[in-house]
């Protein structure tokens, strides 16, 4: 949209031109903006001069001026004891022209009053438009006031929008003339002119102040989905949580048919075993004696948990390996080539579970049922394979399957596969709104809009909910 500004330029330039072009015995024009209630800043838009011998203009603000922007509020150009009398403050005040066709014997000649010399001859016309339109129910206005505190225009059906003023060649004004009347009639359709800029302009802003807020509401709602969405997230921990007991069912079934098997079990028990020796020498110090203290504790605490091969593999990263280095590069051990073993076979052992394929049934069942448990016992579940929860349930659904509180388990994954199924329809739902407060539109279930639009994203390893990015 083309600048309220630009266009009331525009519109006084056209204005100056049309009394310029129509009275030859004016010379100059220029066009004051009058604000709003009660401030009434009076601001000089534009002043046009002819070039003489010319029928060209010159356009600018050239001369200084209290009225060049930012302007003169209503107290500082209002009838005030005390300060020279201006022609701006009687035309607002009064709302009526005021004529100096005589500027020596002008009352309201700044100049005149404060240097003693005169200006030239000039006409400055109220332009006024309905108090009505501009301001709708005004009971309640602010009206300014004048110097006695009473105030101005209270009465009135009308207020000042702009001042017109036109200069003329000595000699060729009388107050009353063809000429003051057509600068009268022309401010009449420039008050019409100004009042469709300022419907323009407060169409303007008010559309700008909904986008506004539309937008700020769109990030609020936006922020507290992504938030509910979070908090929904434990959905995917409660979910894979019951995944685990099926993994260490798994795994306890293997350890007691194949004991050749190599599990972390025992390799954490020998590292631990290796750690208090470290631990109890005397020489370490207090730095180095707490890591090993924690160190051990992680370690105790890894046998215990039956985690997916991929955790138990970043627990080993950020909590076992940064460690032992530390602990090795400063005790000189004599066992570091064990220990070393022991950690690259605990990282082979991790997978163990995973990696066997069955080729024979195991206490009685059969390889198809073996196969299957083998795989389902280490997904994860994310939003990405909702279709996977399906076949565990249907695991656990199996008479011959033998795992503790079955029907615990099946009832907990129905429940928590509706849930999470019913977070996909609020996160979609939740989304179409957003995309219709953001753009203005109607949206319906045809919008298809996934996660990204609001920053959002589940974690496909550990399944552990929702991350914000925002």
């Amino acid at each position: 949209m083309t600048n309220t500004d630009d266009l009331l330029v525009v519109t006084c330039k056209t204005m100056i031109r049309t009394i310029l072009s129509c009275l030859d015995n004016a010379t100059k024009g220029t066009i004051y903006k009058i604000g709003l209630m009660p401030e009434l800043t009076a601001v000089r838009v534009l002043s046009g001069i002819r070039k003489p011998g010319s029928e060209e203009l010159e356009w600018g603000l050239p001369a200084d001026s209290e009225y060049n922007p930012p302007g003169k509020k209503w107290e500082m150009y209002r009838d005030q004891p005390g300060r020279p009398l201006e022609a701006m403050g009687w035309c607002v005040e009064k709302q009526t022209s005021w004529t100096a066709d005589d500027p020596m014997e002008d009352p309201r000649s700044v100049r005149k009053q404060i240097s003693g010399v005169p200006e030239d001859e000039f006409h400055m016309e109220p332009v006024l438009v309905r108090k009505k339109s501009l301001y709708g129910y005004y009971q309640k206005l602010q009206f300014p006031v004048d110097w006695q505190g009473n105030p101005i225009w209270r009465d009135s059906e009308y207020v000042v929008s702009a001042v017109v003023k036109i200069h003329f060649l000595p000699g060729s004004l009388k107050a009353g003339d063809r000429s003051t009347v057509a600068v009268h009639n022309l401010a009449r359709s420039l008050g019409s002119e100004l009042l469709s800029l300022w419907f323009r302009e407060k169409l303007y802003n008010a559309s700008k102040e909904f986008a506004r807020q539309r937008l700020q509401s769109c990030e609020i709602l936006a922020h507290e989905l992504r938030n509910t969405l979070v908090k929904l997230g434990f959905v995917f921990s409660a979910i894979n949580a019951q995944i685990g007991m099926l993994r260490e069912r798994w795994e306890k079934l293997l350890q007691e048919h194949l004991p050749e098997l190599e599990w972390k079990g025992p390799l954490l028990d020998r590292l631990c075993g290796l750690l208090n020796e470290s631990i109890e020498e005397s020489h370490l110090s207090s730095e180095l004696f707490d890591l090993g203290q924690k160190l051990l504790g992680e370690q105790k605490e890894l046998a215990t948990l039956y985690l997916s091969p991929f955790q138990e593999r970043e627990w080993m990263k950020h909590k076992i390996y940064p460690k032992w280095k530390k602990l090795l590069a400063e005790t000189n051990r004599r066992d570091g080539t064990e220990i070393r073993s022991l950690l690259e076979r605990l990282d082979n052992a991790l997978s163990t579970g995973m990696s066997y394929e069955p080729s024979a049934t195991i206490d009685g069942l059969p390889v198809e049922l073996l196969s299957r448990w083998s795989k389902l016992a280490y997904v994860q579940i994310t939003s990405g394979n909702l279709s996977q929860l399906d076949e565990v349930i249907q695991l656990l659904e199996e008479p011959v399957l033998p795992v503790f509180h079955k029907e615990q388990m099946i009832r907990g994954l129905k429940s928590l596969r509706a849930i999470v199924h019913t977070i996909q329809e609020v996160e979609d739902k939740a989304n179409s709104i957003l995309q219709s407060l953001r753009f203005g539109n109607r949206t319906e279930d045809e919008y298809s809009i996934g996660p990204d639009v609001l920053g959002l994203e589940y974690d496909e390893e550990f399944g552990v909910g929702a991350v914000d990015r925002a």
